[in-house]
């Protein structure tokens, strides 16, 4: 049997896979695109040799991104999807019946349509009538805007090429320059087991610019390391906190999982200290 080889360019270990069939092989403007089936984890999108989303456990990643920010919101209406081209954070978003608008900004376009013919159930929402896709740099739609948006959700790729841009402190500047006072930003913050210093990076760079700054984790099975970070950002109200009800159909995140995801206050003392030690 055919075996793929990750090539993630920031763990210490490399993650190998059974390939029943490769499914789709080809390179856009930005990046080589794969799609795979395996046999455990189903059809796996792999972007730059990297494994973006799997059939089998999608819904940790996805869920975990979306849900958070938009129960942590009282009211969210418009949101901004940066990235995630394969359309399972803006299903995930839709599922709020209070969001009246969702701006999909995904650069490669190519993934977008890769996903729809291939993860069907992942990109189902992608062409719902709330929702308006512009192929761009996520950066650069951001700029400009005034406090009009509930909730900025990055679901970017590792942070390295063309998504650094991404990751600056003049892009937390930009979004927060766009949030509603009571609005929310988060995106994935790589692993606490292997990227300790990369996390506490994004998390300064946040603190520099936003008055509430704070992180939680999911396990991602297919994602280095597994214990991976989301870091969160708001103007003034505390993400821990729950505003809505939940009603949201899931298969992982809950209210319970919700209080039990953020880093314990002193653990995460001791992660922007430096001292935790492993």
């Amino acid at each position: 049997m055919i075996r793929f080889y990750e090539r993630d360019p920031y763990a210490p270990i490399q993650y190998t896979y059974e390939v029943e069939n490769i499914l789709y092989n080809g390179k856009s403007k930005f990046q080589e695109i794969m799609v795979i089936r395996n046999p455990h984890f189903g059809k796996m999108l792999i972007l730059d040799g990297v494994v973006q989303i799997t059939e089998r456990d999608e819904f940790f990643y996805h869920e975990m991104l979306t849900h958070v920010v938009l129960h942590a919101h009282p009211a969210p209406k418009r949101v901004i999807v940066i990235g995630g081209g394969d359309g399972g954070a803006v299903r995930e978003v839709l599922k709020h019946k209070t969001v009246e608008k969702v701006y999909f900004i995904e650069i490669d376009e190519e993934v977008i349509n890769v996903s729809r013919k291939f993860f069907p159930a992942v990109a189902c929402d992608v062409d719902d009538p709330r929702v308006e896709i512009k192929c761009m740099d996520g950066a650069e739609f951001i700029k400009g805007r005034d406090s009009d948006i509930d909730a900025v959700i990055v679901d970017s790729t590792d942070i390295v090429g063309f998504a650094t841009s991404l990751f600056t402190k003049e892009f937390f500047s930009s979004i927060k320059n766009c949030l509603t006072k009571d609005g929310f930003y988060v995106t994935l913050s790589e692993s606490l087991h292997f990227h300790k210093d990369i996390v506490i990076e994004v998390q300064e760079t946040m603190k520099a610019v936003f008055p509430v700054v704070d992180i939680y984790t999911a396990p991602i099975a297919t994602y280095a390391g597994n214990w991976w970070t989301f870091s969160v950002a708001s103007k003034g109200l505390s993400p821990r906190d729950m505003r809505r009800k939940f009603e949201v159909n899931t298969k992982y995140y809950s209210d319970e999982i919700h209080q039990q995801a953020f880093l314990p206050k002193g653990m995460y003392e001791k992660l922007m200290q430096r001292k935790l030690e492993w």
